[in-house]
C-alpha cells in the first residue's frame, strides 16, 4: 500500500513541476487531508472536464489530474490508476523514442 502512495505522490510531483507556480500551490494545498470537499468538487470538475476534451475550452489533461485527486480519498482506485499512468507514461516514452527515430 505504501508503494501505491509513494507512486501517486511521484505523479503528483510531475504534475507539480509541468505546471505553472501558483497552479502547483494550488495542487499541494488541494491534497491536504482538511481539503477534502473541495478537492471532491475540484476533482469532479476536471473529470468532467476531461470527459468533455474534444471541446475547445477543455483538455484531456484534466482526466488524470481530476482522477489523481479522487484516488488520494478511494484507496480503490489507487493500484488501477497507479497501474493506467505507468502504462501510458510507458507508451508514451515508447512513442518519442520511435519518433525521434523515424525523423532522424
Amino acid at each position: 500500500m505504501a508503494s501505491v502512495i509513494v507512486g501517486l505522490n511521484r505523479y503528483f510531483a510531475l504534475i507539480e513541476r509541468r505546471v505553472p507556480t501558483k497552479v502547483g500551490t494550488f495542487i499541494r494545498w488541494l491534497r491536504e487531508p482538511s481539503k477534502f470537499w473541495i478537492r471532491v468538487i475540484v476533482a469532479g470538475i476536471l473529470i468532467l472536464g476531461g470527459v468533455f476534451s474534444f471541446l475547445p475550452l477543455f483538455g484531456l489533461w484534466m482526466l488524470p489530474l481530476g482522477l489523481l485527486l479522487i484516488a488520494q480519498d478511494m484507496p480503490v482506485l489507487q493500484k488501477p490508476l497507479l497501474a493506467m499512468l505507468r502504462w501510458i507514461e510507458l507508451k508514451w516514452k515508447w512513442l518519442r523514442r520511435r519518433f525521434r527515430a523515424r525523423s532522424s
